[in-house]
């Protein structure tokens, strides 16, 4: 972390920036797109199109997966604010600190932080369990919906009846497959696909809290959370209580 100038600090590092607006966008793609496979009978869609959409839902997803997995990595070997230490309501003292900071909400003087305040960080734990969770579901549904990896070769193999080559079977034709298999995958499939579901709807929720909070700590800290996860730099009016006493890149 570097001290600039009189109250400004760099505290977010580039991989952390480029996690987070990737992760924006992604999961905002797969939002859209989740909500028109959810929605595909109601929107009148052809169970071809149904499949398109799946399709793209999950290269989509690879993607999100793969930037949550560069996340935790950074979470162990990134700089100080992008350690798991910093951002998760892990650390000794937590509880203390969390009192602190609601009591001087209260007094209208509020602490102020260069990683996550408590709160915060008890919403970005929130948040990467929710998104965890969509990634290892997804993930299983890649296979059982389209036979894509990494489980989709064992699902097809699992699904084919004995003479038809396991590659040669088709997303959502059912016409090639061995009946109780099939049967036996999608009972084995269901509480992932409810996993995906709930969690899905949980995230939309934790996704708008997370947004409010943002909004209303901008207004009253005035810590310029939006534009520090552009930048990287935070101004704050005073000096922030997470200040590392040996500052690291």
């Amino acid at each position: 972390m570097q001290h600039i100038e009189a109250n400004v600090y760099r505290v977010w590092d580039r991989g952390v920036r480029w996690f987070h607006w990737i992760n924006v966008v992604s999961v905002l793609a797969l939002v859209g797109t989740g909500l028109v496979i959810y929605n595909g009978k109601t929107l009148g869609i052809s169970a071809d199109a149904k499949v398109m959409m799946k399709e793209l839902h999950v290269w989509v997803g690879y993607l999100f997966a793969l930037n949550l997995a560069w996340r935790m990595v950074q979470g162990f070997r990134g700089s100080h604010f992008a350690r798991w230490g910093a951002v998760l309501p892990i650390g000794r003292g937590y509880l203390g600190e969390l009192g602190a900071y609601l009591g001087s909400l209260r007094s209208g003087q509020p602490r102020h932080y260069l990683g996550h305040n408590p709160l915060g960080q008890l919403m970005v734990l929130l948040l990467f369990i929710l998104l965890f969770a969509q990634a290892i579901s997804g993930l299983v549904l890649a296979g059982t919906d389209l036979y894509y990896p990494p489980l989709g070769s064992w699902i097809a193999q699992w699904v084919a009846p004995a003479g038809v080559d396991p590659a040669s079977l088709l997303p959502g034709d059912k016409s090639m497959v061995d009946a109780t298999a099939w049967d036996e995958m999608r009972a084995f499939r269901q509480p992932f696909i409810t996993t995906h579901v709930q969690v899905f709807f949980l995230l939309l929720g934790a996704i708008v809290l997370h947004v409010a909070g943002v909004v209303v700590a901008e207004i009253r800290e005035r810590v310029c959370l939006v534009s520090s996860m552009i930048t990287g730099y935070k101004r704050l009016p005073e000096k922030p209580v997470d200040l590392p006493e040996e500052p690291r890149e």
